[in-house]
């Protein structure tokens, strides 16, 4: 293969040369000075991340292990919890739940499309003994951004916990934990912060901490109160993963030194392009309308196996992308576009979808995809994020 290798995923995603120094540097021991002094200035980073006034734990683990310390140290069995379920994600909430003896609500919507906070309200407002909300705020199998935010209006005032998996969020689109009214927001490391998978952050309000306390233990190894205690002295409960940590650190480091506006224009840029890029060829993006900023979800034509698509690619342009999941397997492409990635590695991706369409099955794809879609990026670049840009004949 002569073209280098591009990762086009929703996570892992590319890893910056800074981050990778961090993490090839000499070890050193969880427990001494030299680990807590990072852990000291990681902590603060995490909180400004989270737009968190309460620490943020770091958890050795993948995204699934906090969303199962959330529910194990939040939950106790016999509770009725509400689920939105709209896609692969939203089924693991459900699924981890009823591990846990919770008495599960499910409120489905057809998967590309987004929850209804109207439809939440309702729930709830019918069923009080609901103690909790579980929901993405990125459905990663679907590319749908669930509107978290006016979902939070409807249980801040209730005497429940929203819990939020911001793990295809968090470091690509806004979710201010505090200003929003978020009780619990988890994240992994492998997405938007640039780092390899192994690392898990969650987030408590004031008042998930006060029901955290009340809880019995149900996991001897998540337990979050223990956490949180030698957090205060810059430590994990257990043995910590240091050079993910470290890892982090250093990405935090680029991410905070360009400000978080900054990062989520360009998310917002590489997202309006993708999906330019996409109208431009003829294909439907798979979520119309509210869609993730680090995630296009492509439908692909009929007659196209999406297996083989993905391997051409692969094989003869060196850019990966992901399937479909579950009831979408090969019906779909998802186009990563989180983190370290840039309009060029998107170029490349758009280019490499367009040629293995017309190689599958002699696909005919509009050759100014690639023109319309930086010139999105340039318009989207320049306004404020969440707003689509006005392109003449591009409609978005």
């Amino acid at each position: 293969m002569l073209q280098r290798q591009r990762l086009l995923t929703p996570g892992p995603t590319p890893i910056p040369a800074d981050v990778r120094l961090a993490m090839a540097g000499d070890m050193i021991h969880h427990r001494k000075p030299a680990f807590k002094e990072a852990m000291h200035t990681l902590r603060g980073q995490l909180q400004t991340l989270f737009g968190a006034g309460l620490p943020v734990l770091p958890l050795s683990c993948s995204g699934t292990g906090a969303m199962t310390a959330a529910v194990f140290c939040l939950f106790a069995p016999g509770e009725t919890v509400l689920v939105a379920e709209a896609g692969a994600f939203g089924k693991r909430w459900r699924e981890i739940a009823e591990s846990r003896g919770l008495k599960v609500v499910s409120l489905s919507a057809d998967w590309g499309q987004a929850i209804e906070p109207g439809a939440v309200e309702k729930i709830l407002d019918e069923q009080p003994d609901i103690r909790g909300v579980f929901v993405q705020l990125s459905e990663t199998s679907t590319g749908v951004l669930h509107p978290v935010e006016e979902i939070a209006r409807c249980t801040r005032q209730r005497n429940l916990l929203l819990v939020v998996d911001g793990i295809s969020a968090v470091g690509l689109s806004p979710c201010p934990m505090d200003a929003w009214g978020i009780d619990c927001l988890i994240t992994g490391s492998q997405k938007g912060l640039m780092c390899p998978p192994g690392l898990a952050l969650i987030a408590l309000s004031q008042r998930a901490w006060e029901k955290a306390a009340t809880v019995p233990d149900g996991c001897y190894y998540f337990n979050l109160v223990k956490e949180r205690e030698n957090l205060e002295n810059n430590q994990t409960h257990f043995t910590s993963p240091v050079s993910l940590i470290l890892g982090l650190k250093a990405s935090l480091d680029r991410i905070l030194s360009q400000g978080l506006d900054a990062v989520y224009r360009k998310q917002w840029a590489l997202t309006m392009m993708a999906r330019t890029g996409i109208q431009i060829l003829g294909l439907q993006a798979f979520a119309p309308t509210r869609y993730t900023w680090g995630l296009t979800s492509v439908s692909l034509p009929a007659g196209v196996d999406g297996v083989e698509l993905l391997r051409h690619m692969e094989r003869d342009y060196g850019v990966i992308m992901a399937g479909g999941q579950g009831q979408l397997k090969g019906r779909i492409v998802r186009i990563g576009h989180m983190g370290w990635v840039d309009w060029a590695d998107l170029a490349a991706g758009l280019h490499a979808l367009a040629e293995a369409l017309r190689a599958c099955n002699g696909y005919t794809a509009s050759r100014d995809y690639l023109e319309n879609s930086l010139a999105a990026y340039r318009a989207a670049l320049a306004g404020p994020p969440g707003v689509e840009p006005d392109l003449p004949g591009v409609g978005i």
